[in-house]
């Protein structure tokens, strides 16, 4: 891996990861079923580069790029069942292809513990908390953390979509130090954007996917920091919450099949806004997610963070398909996320 241990494409190539390398099948395979180049020119051109990505886009969509009619949405549908099986598989199956599912280490071993091992590839990892309980730094320390190889993890390269303005370069090489790494060869494997508008957030992801095809195997984690900034400030009041939970929903659809398609993790973090019912119906806490259903059913896992006592910050298991409602601490660091002192 080098003395720096970041992943390059030669190196990449010859791990034992050879089933990452082929995980999708490219879009181009469809010529050999009678779809012309210039008709894969227009797919690639929305974002849709893998046979998988095709198949996870529906017809309205498709018909919707410019020079695809019905006729040609109806041929390129049937290629794409020549190319791949859809249909249903067992148990058995689902099993054996879980187990290219990768985890990405958050610098704690409290809360990699606390997550069953990190963050999950093939899903959408959530964190939200009010300001200053660390969603930010842990985005930081994740973009380090993903070029880390382990035993079972090839380590790789990090996008970063950033709608606050909080992305700082100096924090990456400071946590670069921390594990002894390159600071150089740190920053030129995050590939960052700055989000200006929900619009521009939603177009970035078909440029995402065009590079994850462009380097297949080598992106390992999506960041979205924060995932409801931008549609806070785009979409205001009672009159347009249905169109922004709408083109949310699309957005938290689209990460969530990029995740698949690809086999990357996405780590998205969240904001809090006061519950006015919680007072109510007594709740404990009388903040929560905002976002609402759309982002509650759309993230696989769902962490809250709270402040402790100085540095300290507790993690809670919100949400999770597989993992048990359990807390751990962890602390903010010069060098990122940390394990909390006793």
């Amino acid at each position: 891996m080098g003395e720096t241990g970041i992943l390059s494409r030669e190196v990449y190539e010859n791990c034992d990861g050879e089933e990452e390398a082929v995980f999708y099948e490219d879009v181009d395979l469809l010529q050999k079923h009678g779809i012309n180049v210039a008709d894969i020119k227009k797919l690639k051109a929305a974002g849709i580069c893998t046979v998988k990505g095709l198949q996870m886009t529906t017809r309205k969509k498709l018909c919707a790029i410019k020079g695809l009619t019905d006729q040609k949405v109806d041929k390129l549908k049937e290629a794409c069942t020549k190319v791949t099986e859809v249909g249903f598989m067992s148990a058995l199956e689902v099993c054996d292809k879980r187990k290219c599912v990768f985890r990405i280490g958050t610098g704690s071993s409290e809360l990699d513990q606390l997550m069953g091992g990190g963050i999950e590839s093939m899903a959408i990892t959530e964190v939200f908390g009010e300001f200053r309980t660390g969603k930010t730094q842990l985005s930081h320390t994740l973009c380090i953390t993903a070029q880390i190889p382990t035993e079972s993890y090839s380590g790789g390269k990090v996008v970063f979509l950033d709608t606050e303005n909080t992305f700082r370069p100096n924090r990456l090489t400071a946590i670069a130090e921390r594990f002894n790494l390159d600071q150089t060869a740190v920053l030129e494997n995050v590939l960052y954007a700055r989000c200006y508008t929900s619009d521009h957030q939603c177009e970035l992801l078909d440029l995402v996917a065009a590079k994850f095809q462009e380097e297949g195997g080598i992106y390992k984690l999506l960041i979205v920091d924060s995932v409801m900034a931008l549609f806070r400030v785009d979409y205001s009041g009672r009159g347009e919450l249905a169109e922004r939970q709408q083109k949310l929903a699309q957005f938290m659809s689209r990460i969530q099949k990029i995740s698949e398609e690809y086999n990357v993790a996405v780590f998205i973090t969240n904001q809090m806004t006061s519950d006015p019912g919680a007072a109510l119906s007594f709740q404990a806490d009388p903040k929560k997610p905002i976002g609402g259903n759309i982002i509650a059913h759309a993230s696989t896992t769902r962490i809250s963070l709270r402040k402790g006592r100085g540095e300290v910050r507790i993690a809670k298991i919100y949400d999770s398909p597989d993992m048990p409602e359990s807390e751990a601490s962890f602390a903010i660091s010069e060098g990122g996320i940390i394990d909390a002192k006793d």
